[in-house]
């Protein structure tokens, strides 16, 4: 498991500007970001979790993990179908799965440029998968390429936590979501990561 060369950084000078991530870093110590280093994994795991509960994908992937040889592409493509439903997967999530392990095995992801490109490229790239939109590439330059400025939106733990602490848990809207970040440029993602552990202090790692 890595954790970015920036993190510290990234905490000392969101710390220093906003009260409430202070607060939460306090209460968060030696716990960071942290990436598996396996980019079909954490997009297999980003799939997993669409719109379910992280306590809910954590048992369903326990399960898919259990029930797969290995976390491959040529694995997961060629296994049963319906062996990967009683997972406890959607049949639409079983075919994103062999989607996204076909375009790794057809090599139709651009993988060796993907650090030259920028974050909308990438969410571009990443997209052409079935089942993969914006919030599922977001997770993906967070979690595995450890892009330091993401700010995901629409992510119902963001909204729910920045509602929570700059709101008075009344809903906020994107454009306002964004004017509140201004002040966690360059590090949003480090924000995000943060506002996430006020809601539950485990880390979620794709």
């Amino acid at each position: 498991m890595t954790v970015p060369g920036y993190w510290q950084q990234a905490t000392r000078e969101l710390s220093e500007r906003d009260a409430v991530i202070r607060k939460i870093a306090g209460s968060s110590p030696g716990l960071a970001l942290r990436s598996r280093g396996d980019a079909f994994s954490t997009l297999a795991r980003s799939i997993v979790g669409q719109q379910i509960s992280v306590k809910a994908a954590a048992s369903v992937w326990e399960k898919f993990a259990t029930t797969v040889p290995a976390i491959r592409p040529e694995v997961i493509h060629a296994h049963d179908s319906e062996a990967l439903r009683a997972c406890g997967l959607s049949r639409s999530k079983v075919l994103y799965l062999q989607d996204l392990a076909r375009h790794f095995i057809e090599r139709r992801l651009e993988v060796a440029r993907w650090k030259r490109m920028s974050d909308a490229e990438l969410i571009s790239d990443l997209t052409q998968v079935h089942g993969i939109g914006r919030w599922t590439a977001e997770m993906f330059l967070i979690f595995y390429m450890m892009r330091p400025d993401v700010l995901p939106v629409d992510d119902i733990g963001l909204q729910r936590a920045m509602s929570l602490h700059y709101n008075r848990g009344r809903p906020l809207t994107t454009l306002k979501m964004n004017a509140i970040a201004k002040r966690w440029l360059p590090w949003r993602s480090v924000a995000t990561w943060y506002m996430w552990r006020s809601l539950d202090p485990v880390p979620v790692e794709y």
